[in-house]
């Protein structure tokens, strides 16, 4: 599911028209990586939520920016898999 969550990622990240040349697994989503700013982690993280029906608190974007794409994915799964549990 890592793989699909990856996926997805990087086609939102190109839809919201960021470069995804050079990202892999250890790119930080935040500044010196992705370079996603607040707004930008809120959309993704919103895209994420519709997509995989899992929720994010509002003061959860921000922590994406230390994030790498990897640690994102993972945690992703891990909520979607909890959600599905319920």
């Amino acid at each position: 599911m890592v793989d699909e969550i990856r996926q997805f990622l990087l086609e939102s990240l190109t839809e919201m028209k960021y470069s995804t040349e050079d990202i892999d697994d250890g790119t930080v989503l935040g500044p010196a990586g992705v370079d996603l700013e607040s707004l930008a982690l809120a959309e993704l993280a919103m895209r994420v939520e519709d997509r995989y029906g899992v929720r994010f608190d509002e003061d959860e974007a921000e922590t994406f920016a230390a994030m790498t794409v990897g640690e994102f994915c993972v945690a992703v799964e891990h909520r979607a898999q909890a959600a599905s549990a319920m």
